[in-house]
């Protein structure tokens, strides 16, 4: 199948990425139409404030013409039930003065005559002086809304003062001034009562204002002379002529934070897409598919810039339908153009911060720090500041580096154009001259402003580009900060060649190297020895796919800091050298436990992490070369470890997008996704969003993406995990058929899928390969031996079978023959038995006497009563646990790694990790003096990891276990807990080597299975 390449791969990438945009978008419609629609909502509350701010002054004569005012009469003295805030029960007023009966004939005049409403008895109280209503007003605030303070100095002089609460008080948006409502009636109606009292003669006012810190004396020296004793006493307000106030607009005061507002949900959900797909690796599986980064950044400003083009448009529409002079007066290109060049440039600016964030729950707060930061520089900027002359042009040029800065100050000159009904706008021909009230101090136009969000969008977009190739990811270190100057980053060439690691921040700069570890199996020495000769002389192998070159992998340590102190950890090395060789048209399968570096050895082949040492070589290019991973990227497919799918794509559209991107031809895309979707069972499901899929329907959907495209290789991490039985043997077959034509390395849990898929096994412990070979390979070097199982004919059994409660005894006595000829001949027991069968195993020593055994064997068949006989190899699962039994012992040796053995008989045995044969100090008796041991017995647990899977009955420590070898018997001791706890026994660990045979048969008996591949005789 021939693949695009060049320009047309760069084409269909980009129209498959933007087409998968479309669709997000279009299945998160709540976030869209926020996006595009959040300004009319915005505007909308605007044009409610404008209008309240109107109806609240359109009672208000500021806002018209008035020649001619009229006076406002002063209102009588009101309850004081009608001050906000007051307590109850209140005074209307409180009094004091030297008691006389003038002062308490004006007091009484001010009750009765209160125009409208005379005043109560009872809601006036008394005090001798003014100290007294002090005390009494500290004791009881908000009592009274004031006081009045007499003094008759002589028969034709009486002085007079106010105390009020001089505070303004606002109550859902109702605002109350104690001046006009309180002070000024009490200060009419006592001076209309003194009047009166003084009639006839020459009445000299004194009068001062009071309050509860300050006493303003203010000397009124009138002098009145009335010759009518029914004079009235009319006391007005008049405010001076005026023209009309211009009325503030509520778009000119606020506008501009609203404006930034809409820019930032646009800005928050495109920042938080590229996140999400980062943090949820979406971005890692299209880069390991070979997606070019040109085709991705493009899909993503198209789009975005789409958006946001529309989300203009919208704007200066809301703003045209509410009628708003800014929208209406100015051009209308001036304004969209302003609104579509910020927001633009919010894109570059998402796309420049998106190379440092790696959590989408972080795009929020982002978002509100730029809204933050934005409003305080708009405040700033609502004064001119600093395009002004009176500021330097480099202060300019940094302020107009931040896209709302410049986006508020053309706001500004927009509103400016508009601000009064008689100013025309800016039009579009006028965008460069400066506006009419900015001529003496003009050092920006809106032309200027456009220039200027162009520039910082392209500085923006440049420095996104830059930063997500040096920044590193979760992973660690990306290209080195000088790539773009390298000629094979433009021209594709030199993929064979190393490059020196680079980035900032760089998280492998100071690991200490990995030490050579030799290992101490032939075939991995073999292995080694074949790789360094070619890689010494140059040779190429054309049926070579990977060539591991002493790959290394170590993660640094990391500095804790606690209270008073700083603790850091060790570098941990993942990787300690790798080498081998993976065959064209074959399957190499990588076993091993938790943490011994199968799924960091796909990650450093698959360029996911950087390579600490050594190199590896995939069809000629270095995954230490940029350049050379570019290239890999377009041969592989990869079945990460854990599903990386889109829940908003079905599994059709997740087919047809990684198709695109590996360059199948438009022509080939349909058929293509048809039959990867009937291959892993999808059909049906096919068009149904993945996010709705099984665990089992999800990896059957990646197996299907890693193998479009024809790759050359294919990396296939637990690609089963999750299925029933039924479809991972359908699983099974596929990765059979795909076999051909290329390399597949697959890593598994599952011994049984590796038995039977792998044409070459190698497992991997604690970082490094400890065998290597063909399945068979292993079992007869590592496993315990031959299986052979004896069935017997049921004629045989026949007289046993009639009589239930004897019969498993008649079926052990036709039995012995067998065993007693097995036992004579090689020495051994059955390990297992029944009625129909007997199994044995039988070591690896007694290889060369099994021809001969089973030839008299199958000659005196009748004469045992044998109906089959079928021999075989152990099971991969015996391999692997041996394996891992021993790497996990070694690793306990030096790191002191222990678990719990619980035994039968109550108590715990610490024992290390992996042991086998386990001696229990304390239990040595003169029968037995070397006292009891176990044999522990190990499986894997779901996740890969080793656990205690039981142990056997107590029995003899071996006689032939030398009582001084250290590392037979260890170093035990018995741990005393506190009082009341059971004790913690150290068990000593005894040599497999010294164990016996028969021991060895117990311990196989504990299997699962017995073989996975059985030749019948």
């Amino acid at each position: 199948m021939t693949l695009q390449r060049g320009l047309p791969l760069l084409w269909q990438q980009y129209t498959a990425l933007f087409w998968k945009n479309l669709l997000l978008s279009w299945r998160s419609k709540r976030a869209t139409f926020l996006q595009l629609f959040a300004s009319f909502f915005f505007i909308l509350l605007i044009f409610c404030i404008q209008e309240a701010m109107e109806k609240s002054f359109s009672s208000s004569t500021a806002l018209k013409t008035v020649t001619d005012p009229t006076a406002l009469i002063s209102p009588p003295i009101p309850p004081c039930e009608d001050k906000f805030f007051v307590k109850l029960p209140c005074f209307d007023f409180v009094w004091s003065g030297n008691d006389t009966q003038r002062v308490r004939d004006i007091v009484d005049a001010i009750r009765a005559n209160n125009p409208g409403r005379p005043i109560p008895e009872d809601k006036v109280r008394s005090f001798a002086t003014p100290d007294d209503v002090d005390v009494w007003l500290m004791a009881n605030p908000l009592r009274t809304p004031g006081a009045l303070h007499f003094k008759e100095r002589n028969p034709t002089v009486i002085s007079y003062g106010i105390q009020t609460n001089s505070t303004p008080e606002i109550r859902r948006g109702r605002f109350e001034d104690p001046t006009f409502k309180f002070q000024i009636p009490l200060q009419v109606a006592a001076e209309r009562e003194i009047a009166r009292s003084l009639i006839g003669g020459y009445a000299y006012f004194f009068f001062y204002v009071s309050s509860s810190c300050l006493i303003l004396v203010v000397s009124v020296d009138s002098v009145v002379r009335f010759a009518d004793p029914k004079f009235s006493w009319v006391f007005g307000f008049k405010e001076f002529p005026h023209p009309t106030i211009e009325a503030v607009v509520a778009l000119d005061t606020i506008g501009p934070s609203f404006f930034l507002a809409i820019a930032m949900f646009g800005f928050v959900l495109q920042i938080s897409s590229l996140i999400t797909e980062k943090e949820l690796k979406l971005r890692q599986a299209m880069t390991m598919m070979g997606v070019f980064d040109t085709a991705y950044w493009l899909s993503w400003l198209t789009w975005e810039g789409l958006l946001t083009t529309v989300s203009a448009l919208l704007i200066v529409l809301f703003g045209m339908m509410f009628q708003f002079d800014f929208f209406l007066k100015n051009s209308f290109f001036i304004v969209f153009l302003l609104f579509m060049l910020f927001q633009i440039n919010m894109i570059g600016l998402a796309f420049m911060l998106s190379a440092f964030i790696s959590k989408a729950s972080s795009a929020t707060t982002v978002g509100f720090l730029e809204f933050l930061v934005g409003f305080i520089t708009q405040i700033g900027g609502s004064t001119g500041f600093p395009y002004s002359k009176d500021h330097s042009l480099t202060l300019r040029v940094l302020w107009s580096l931040f896209p709302p800065n410049t986006f508020s100050r053309g706001l500004k000159l927009l509103s400016d154009a508009t601000s009064t009904p008689q100013d025309p706008g800016i039009s579009w021909s006028k965008r460069a001259e400066c506006a009419p009230n900015e001529d003496i101090d003009c050092v920006i136009t809106i032309n200027d402003i456009y220039l200027w969000l162009i520039g910082t969008f392209l500085l923006w977009f440049v420095l996104a580009l830059y930063f997500d190739n040096i920044v590193p990811n979760a992973s660690g270190v990306r290209k080195s900060a000088f790539y773009f100057v390298k000629p094979g980053y433009w021209t594709g060439r030199g993929g064979n060649r190393v490059e020196a690691e680079g980035g900032i921040c760089s998280c492998t700069g100071s690991v200490p190297p990995v030490d050579h570890i030799t290992p101490d199996d032939e075939d991995v020495l073999k292995e080694e020895a074949l790789v360094k000769q070619h890689s010494m002389e140059g040779l190429v192998d054309p049926n070579i796919a990977v060539q591991i070159r002493g790959l290394a992998k170590t993660y640094p340590g990391l500095t804790k800091f606690g209270c008073c102190k700083c603790k850091k950890t060790a570098p941990y090395h993942a990787l300690k050298g790798l080498w081998m060789n993976i065959a064209k048209d074959q399957l190499f399968c990588l076993l091993g436990p938790n943490g011994a570096g199968k799924t960091t050895t796909i990650n450093c082949l698959t360029g996911i992490n950087p390579v600490t040492g050594g190199d590896a070589q995939i069809y000629g290019n270095s995954v230490r070369s940029s350049v050379g991973m570019s290239n890999i990227r377009k041969m592989i497919g990869v079945c990460p470890q854990f599903d990386i799918l889109w829940d908003a794509l079905s599994g059709e559209e997740h087919l047809r997008l990684f198709a695109s991107i590996k360059g199948l031809p438009p022509a080939s895309n349909n058929p293509m996704v048809e039959k990867s979707l009937a291959e892993v069972k999808l059909t049906e499901a096919g068009k149904i969003r993945a996010g709705s899929y099984s665990g089992g329907m999800k990896r059957r959907l990646s197996v299907a993406v890693s193998l479009i495209g024809d790759p050359k290789l294919v990396f296939l991490d637990e690609p089963t995990t999750g299925m029933d039985p039924i479809t991972r043997r359908h699983v099974w077959d596929i990765i059979q058929e795909t076999k051909k034509g290329r390399a597949i390395i697959l890593t598994t849990h599952s011994m049984e899928e590796a038995d039977i898929l792998s044409d070459r096994i190698g497992i991997m412990a604690k970082g490094t390969l400890r065998c290597i070979g063909t399945s068979i390979r292993l079992k007869s070097r590592f496993g315990t031996g031959f299986v052979a199982n004896i069935s017997f004919a049921e004629s045989n059994n026949q007289e046993n079978n009639n009589n239930d409660h004897d019969g498993e005894a008649g079926a052990a006595d036709s039995h012995e023959p067998v065993k007693k000829f097995f036992k004579d001949h090689l020495s051994v027991k059955p390990v297992e038995e029944n009625k129909a069968f007997v199994t044995f195993v039988i070591p690896h020593e007694k290889e060369n006497l099994l021809a001969k055994f089973f030839a008299e064997l199958q000659n005196r068949e009748t004469e045992f009563g044998i109906s089959d006989i079928q021999l075989g190899l152990a099971t991969l699962e015996e391999v692997f646990l041996n394996i891992a039994r021993k790497a996990e012992l070694e690793s306990a040796a030096v790191d002191g790694t222990m678990v719990t053995l619980e035994l039968t008989s109550g108590s715990s045995v610490e024992i290390p990790v992996g042991a086998t044969f386990v001696g229990i100090p304390g239990t040595e008796t003169s029968e037995n003096p070397r006292g009891q041991m176990v044999e522990v017995y190990w499986q894997q647990d779901e996740s890969g990891s080793l656990c205690i899977s039981g142990h056997s009955l107590e029995m003899p420590v071996p006689e032939d276990v030398p009582a001084t070898d250290p590392v037979a018997l260890g170093h035990g001791r018995v741990s005393l807990g506190q009082r009341g706890r059971r004790q913690q026994v150290h068990g000593t660990v005894i040599d497999p080597e010294f164990v016996r045979f028969s021991t060895a048969s117990r311990r196989f008996s504990r299997s699962s299975s017995f073989a996975s591949k059985r030749s019948s005789l």
